[in-house]
């Protein structure tokens, strides 16, 4: 499978809101269960946030011409503690049957490209914590844990 990776342009939005919101739930920790229409209208309510923003990149990777994943990248947006620019990944997703095949490596790389090129100093992400392929993938394209968030799933109060 030959994968070449190019910017998005607005006729990509249907494809995207199509794949990202088949795998929204994906993301989701086993600690917060949704429903799959929830995990859905989240991906639509990220995807017009970062549609909004003048700066987003977004990278559509196809296979003969034919989409095969996607990347959002956001450039605009400080790391919310240091104040240091950066660029972020706010979503990826990869078809499943493409998977395994490299299209998710590519696009990182493409991310990085475009980061680099902007002159931005780092390259960020949130992924979940159960999300084992996902976080083998940054790990070998050399990502770091900066910070971590803990959840504590708490009973109701009893009457």
């Amino acid at each position: 499978m030959t994968i070449a990776v190019r910017r998005g342009n607005p006729g990509d939005h249907s494809y995207i809101e199509a794949l990202g919101t088949d795998t929204a739930q994906t993301g989701v920790s086993a600690i917060r269960p949704v429903s799959a229409d929830v995990a859905a209208l989240a991906f639509r309510r990220l995807l017009a946030f970062c549609e909004q923003r003048a700066k987003s990149v977004v990278l559509i990777a196809e296979s003969e011409s034919v989409p095969v994943g996607f990347l959002i990248l956001i450039v605009d947006i400080p790391d919310d503690v240091t104040q240091m620019p950066q660029a972020f990944v706010a979503y990826m997703a990869v078809e499943p049957v493409a998977r395994r095949r490299g299209v998710a490596r590519l696009l990182m790389a493409e991310a990085e490209r475009e980061a680099r090129n902007l002159g931005l100093p780092h390259l960020s992400l949130m992924v979940t914590a159960g999300n084992a392929p996902a976080r083998a993938l940054y790990a070998s394209a050399g990502f770091s844990e900066e910070r971590a968030i803990l959840t504590k799933a708490l009973e109701p109060p009893q009457p």
